[in-house]
């Protein structure tokens, strides 16, 4: 019996508990985009050393008056563009319309030393999610709330978003160092090609503190005639074409010796050998 993951089956990509995110049509009179569009202004003055305002400053007469003329390009999703989706594809056939724009963007960059001829000087943004007054947490808030409404979730106030942010902070740096250094241990075992006896399943939890660790046990494998396998094998039958399912089942008994009596997908049944001839001649004539 050969068992076909349900994974393999093409589904729409859109579907189950994937929501489809819509595009946001700009308005400088949404409190949301307004205060994005603040905070981030604020954020890039900062970079360059440039006094911004306040955060008690709720105006946005400034902000209106420079962006009257402005208008947002609706939003069309790019076309022509083929994502890498297999190791297969190679990088000849994984095109980016975007290159070329950047190369243009780059060309029209000034050098560098006309940059240092005139002092510019660029300062980083450190962030600090307890200053008030710095438009970080602003900033976070309006940009995951623009996030939020494109997939139609709930939105969060500042301060649920100063409190997550406060969790995240300090769980990505430990967890993250903690987690990259085990696995790293490991990768260097398989390079080694060391035997299963040496590595180690980790289970830790920073909170109590616990560390444990424990020996892998490796897949039951077995064996019919001379093929060996286990539940981590599969079998690539494409072969760069489509096959009906008579093909397959052809291709594998010459290649494997092997009758196939029962294909399933799921919970789907596809082929029967002890099926009625005239079903079973049905079904082996499709793909």
């Amino acid at each position: 019996m050969l068992c076909i993951d349900e994974s393999d089956l093409i589904a729409p990509f859109w579907s189950g508990t994937k929501r489809v995110p819509k595009p946001l049509e700009f308005d400088l009179h949404n409190p949301l985009h307004a205060e994005f569009i603040q905070a981030a202004a604020n954020l890039r003055a900062y970079n360059y050393g440039i006094h911004g305002t306040s955060v008690d400053d709720k105006s946005m007469d400034a902000f209106v008056d420079a962006l009257k003329d402005f208008t947002v390009a609706p939003f069309v999703p790019k076309r022509g563009v083929k994502v890498q989706v297999s190791e297969q594809d190679t990088e000849q056939e994984v095109t980016n319309p975007d290159d070329e724009l950047v190369m243009k963007l780059l060309k029209e960059l000034p050098p560098a030393e006309s940059l240092k001829q005139q002092s510019l000087s660029v300062r980083p943004v450190e962030f600090e999610k307890d200053d008030d007054t710095n438009w970080h947490m602003q900033f976070i808030t309006a940009s995951s709330n623009c996030r939020a409404m494109n997939y139609s979730i709930p939105t969060a106030d500042i301060h649920e978003t100063r409190r997550i942010a406060g969790r995240i902070i300090p769980a990505i740096v430990t967890t993250t160092a903690m987690v990259t250094g085990l696995v790293c241990l490991e990768l260097y075992k398989i390079i080694q090609k060391k035997p299963i006896e040496d590595y180690k399943n980790a289970f830790a939890n920073l909170a109590l503190p616990f560390f444990g660790f424990s020996e892998p046990i490796a897949a039951p494998k077995r064996k019919e005639g001379d093929h060996e396998f286990s539940l981590w094998d599969f079998i690539d039958v494409r072969e760069g074409r489509d096959l009906t399912l008579q093909e397959f089942i052809d291709w594998f008994e010459h290649k494997f010796g092997w009758e196939v009596s029962m294909i399933s997908a799921g919970v789907a049944v596809i082929y029967l050998a002890w099926w009625p001839a005239g079903k079973r001649q049905e079904r082996l004539r499709g793909r």
